[in-house]
């Protein structure tokens, strides 16, 4: 396009009285002209001094714009010729074309695959199980986090504040805050037989990121990883998009049982619940526990140690930890305040062998740039000030009711006719259905009744051998609430059985 003929379509375009600055709106036509083509390489603008009058504008808000454009590579200017469109056009080197077997590789694996998306990424999509449903009665592994103790929160977070914290206000350094490692490895201690230091506790935002940086500084892709059949959906997604190779192995009730020809492929790594195992809640017996220490100091595996709703026993005291056993440094403990708290923290940890300590604490540093040095220090002070302890006593009553009130409402609608599996601790049970029934029918139908729960089935890796039940969080939803909600899941459980 000619020079002129620019000024005559920034004319027809240009408002001189438009709500953005007019440099802003004439910088905006012009590279639009130049990148529609408009304005071919080498065309030449117009004057300064000729454009400003015929738009009726400060000719230095068009030196502005000629200055903008000349930096951003738009045109370029010699000093009296003139100023002239750049060639932007770009020679692209032309894409070898893939031999057919080779296009067959990278074809997407099913309909249901991206094709924008890796298969690392597609690995992770195919198989959520969050929920964006995060309360009310029946989601698992929810606490109630109405009963946070939020006078003793705020009062030690306005106590921080005042005290002019700005060394809390920075990246944290490696490991996290220390003052809370040193708090936690006390309190674990104290409550879990765990044996630790300070240096030993890594501060992550959860069991999500433990794992995550246990497999990038422990597992290579195509490492063979044992996990629990069934098991938490969100450890064995995320195993999966690293590239590790599950290997799912039954439990029965006194925890893990690998049989011979598993035991005879040694794992990089072993991700175990001993405590309390998700979803159907058994214990690992001492027997076990010992067998599996033995067999990972044997064959020079890891053990990652997920201490999942320890804290929350009916009937007994919570169980010592798997890592307080461990007397040859393969266990790597994790836990977070998720459940005990609540999950909106975002806080959790990992405690590690002496071996590795440095070098857990770097990688988080270098991956997650940790921060929240304010919140870690309130937490910090609620551990030593025994908070958190008393807290957990307190809401372990309260779920000990609901428990007792889920429990009631079942056995009046079904008597014994359906098992209830997993009861004894955690913030769920789990109601087994009859062999043959479509738990995930059952999990859609409740949905539309407003009942949330979630599908037995889908935590087992083989669903031909899946049992099918359904679980049934009661921690966050009060009697009041949990006795409508079964009685509409009740009716819909009928259909079925």
């Amino acid at each position: 396009m000619e020079s002129f003929v620019l000024s005559e379509w920034l004319q027809q375009h240009f408002d001189p009285a438009g709500d953005s600055p007019a440099y802003q709106r004439l910088y905006a036509l012009i590279s639009r002209a130049i990148l529609e083509g408009r304005m071919a390489a080498g065309a030449r603008l117009p004057s300064t001094r000729d454009l400003a009058a015929d738009l009726r504008i400060a000719r230095n808000t068009v030196l502005q714009v000629y200055d903008q454009l000349t930096e951003e590579g738009y045109v370029h200017a010699g000093v009296g010729r003139g100023t002239y469109v750049q060639d932007i056009s770009q020679d692209l080197v032309e894409a070898p074309v893939a031999p057919e077997d080779a296009r067959e590789e990278q074809a997407p694996h099913g309909a249901g695959r991206d094709a924008h998306l890796s298969r690392r990424g597609s690995r992770l999509l195919a198989h959520l199980g969050f929920s964006n449903r995060q309360s009310g009665a029946f989601m698992p592994g929810i606490p109630d986090v109405r009963e946070f103790p939020l006078k003793t929160w705020a009062r030690i977070q306005n106590r921080q504040w005042r005290e002019g914290p700005w060394d809390l206000m920075r990246y944290a350094p490696a490991g996290g805050y220390g003052p809370l490692r040193q708090a936690l490895s006390d309190y674990l201690g104290s409550v879990r037989s765990v044996r630790s230091t300070a240096a030993q506790v890594v501060m992550t935002t959860g069991i999500h990121q433990a794992i995550d940086v246990t497999v990038r500084l422990l597992c290579d892709p195509g490492d063979t990883v044992w996990i629990e059949e069934p098991a938490y959906w969100g450890v064995r997604n995320l195993l999966a998009s690293a590239g590790l190779k599950l290997v799912p192995i039954r439990v029965d009730d006194e925890g893990l049982w690998p049989g011979e020809a598993e035991r005879a492929q040694p794992p990089r790594l072993i991700v175990v619940a001993p405590s309390h195992q998700y979803p159907l809640g058994m214990v690992m017996s001492l027997a076990r526990r010992r067998m599996l220490l033995d067999y990972a100091r044997q064959v020079s595996c890891w053990i990652l140690e997920d201490d999942y709703d320890s804290e929350f026993r009916y009937g007994s005291r919570p169980l010592p930890s798997l890592q307080g056993m461990d007397e040859d440094g393969r266990v790597l403990y994790a836990g977070s305040f998720s459940k005990t708290l609540c999950p909106g923290l975002r806080v959790g940890f990992l405690v590690v062998p002496e071996a590795l300590s440095g070098a857990f604490a770097n990688a988080v540093a270098e991956l997650y740039r940790e921060g929240n040095m304010m919140l870690h220090s309130v937490l910090a002070e609620f551990i030593r000030e025994d908070h958190l302890s008393s807290h957990i006593r307190r809401v372990r009553r309260r779920y000990a009711e609901r428990r007792a009130c889920l429990i009631d409402g079942i056995r009046r609608h079904f008597g014994d006719t359906l098992e209830i599996v997993g009861d004894a601790a955690g913030l769920h049970l789990v109601l087994a259905l009859p062999e043959g029934v479509d738990d995930v029918l059952v999990e859609r139908d409740a949905l539309q009744q407003g009942v949330v729960t979630r599908a037995l089935s889908t935590y087992y890796m083989d669903r031909t051998h899946a049992r099918p039940g359904l679980l049934l969080g009661y921690a966050g939803a009060t009697p009041e609430e949990i006795r409508p909600a079964f009685d509409a899941l009740a009716r819909v459980i009928r259909r079925y059985v």
